[in-house]
């Protein structure tokens, strides 16, 4: 008999990729021999993948702006969504945290009340292992968690220190590629001139939600010294400020006289533009500050770009510089501006190590893979 596993995705389409996870996520536990079925919000279209069960419960969580109203949505959608599960004879409950709040205790509560499983996807550690006011509410959570889930040693070794009883309950399993999501653009020209951009120009892209700890703001400054030698350079930001303020970067760019090479589109990007603005870039820069794991470096490396990153520890664990990838001192701002220089400068280089992190996504990454590490990890619940 085939194990029961009922994915409980909230965030879905909603701002974002993340569906596109959950997508690969059900499709790798589908091929390793997994019943999955997956719960999310009506803003998330079904995949329409084979042998999978798509429940769209929760209804509008994210549409009011009263946050009371939103949580009562949320609330309602969880208990119609693991009552339905249970019903079903599913007994384990797949969550996947990016925080701790009251919303996600009731999620994992009323799996218990139900007698179910609980298998958490740890996405940011950062609200596990700080202390915070939600010190009481991310504990309980954690200790009647099951099975913790996360993407890298780095991760794994930061839950340890905070919470060492925890240990046994760890595993790491990979963030997969969104090869089976996307649609490669090959013609470079084409995607510049879809995007209105110049055919002459060497393009960096910084993509994503602009985020304090993503560090644009180390990207300018390198900027500024990387031009003085290649003054053919662009930088393309695509992606809209997230709590955060752009007239920091904005103040940077014009005490440095940068206009004239950034081309802000500062915006959500549409999922039907993302493949021309990685196409249309010869380089994706990413000068984070604090990661535990990149979904834009995932990707980058799925649109077969070559991708430069700070040295984190969870970016070290994908990238080994100038073989498949490259790297540069974290938060440094003359070594980001050095290697910017040294790689542009070497078009042989920059074509081998783009090859090399497609092969990587290909294999490594792939969720089928995954998806048989991951049957492997449920199978330790006692």
């Amino acid at each position: 008999m085939k194990k029961k596993v009922a994915i409980i995705d909230t965030l879905g389409a909603h701002g974002g990729s993340f569906h596109f996870y959950a997508f690969g996520q059900c499709m790798g536990l589908l091929k390793s021999g997994v019943n999955i079925s997956l719960y999310t919000n009506n803003e998330t279209q079904d995949p329409n993948i084979e042998g999978l069960n798509f429940f769209s419960f929760y209804k509008n969580i994210f549409a009011s702006k009263y946050r009371f109203v939103n949580g009562f949505r949320w609330a309602l959608g969880s208990f119609k969504s693991i009552v339905h599960a249970r019903l079903k004879g599913i007994s384990i409950f797949h969550f996947h945290i990016f925080y701790t709040n009251i919303l996600i205790l009731f999620n994992v509560v009323l799996v218990r009340l139900f007698a179910g499983d609980v298998v958490l996807t740890i996405h940011d550690v950062a609200s596990f292992a700080k202390k915070d006011k939600s010190k009481f509410i991310s504990n309980l959570i954690y200790k009647l968690a099951d099975l913790l889930l996360t993407h890298n040693e780095y991760s794994k070794s930061e839950i340890q220190i905070s919470k060492p009883r925890l240990s046994s309950r760890i595993h790491i399993i990979p963030h997969g590629n969104y090869i089976p999501f996307i649609s490669l653009e090959n013609n470079k020209k084409k995607s510049r001139k879809y995007l209105d951009l110049p055919n002459n120009k060497k393009i960096l892209l910084f993509f994503g939600m602009i985020k304090e700890v993503k560090g644009l703001e180390v990207l300018l400054k390198a900027l500024r010294k990387v031009i003085d030698i290649n003054p053919d350079v662009l930088l393309l930001v695509a992606g809209k400020p997230w709590e955060n303020d752009f007239a920091i970067y904005q103040e940077i760019i014009d005490k440095n006289n940068l206009s004239d090479h950034c081309i802000l589109h500062t915006r959500f990007i549409e999922n039907d533009d993302v493949a021309h603005y990685y196409c249309a870039s010869d380089l994706v820069v990413l000068p984070y500050k604090k990661i535990y794991q990149s979904g834009v470096l995932m990707m980058a490396l799925s649109y077969e770009r070559p991708a430069l990153t700070s040295d984190l520890p969870p970016l070290k664990e994908v990238i080994h510089d100038n073989q498949n990838g490259f790297l540069f001192k974290t938060e440094d701002v003359d070594s980001l501006a050095n290697n910017l220089d040294r790689i542009l400068s070497n078009d042989h280089l920059l074509e081998q190590v783009r090859v090399e992190g497609a092969k990587l996504i290909k294999t490594k990454y792939d969720w089928y893979q995954i998806g048989v590490i991951t049957k492997d990890a449920y199978l330790t619940i006692d």
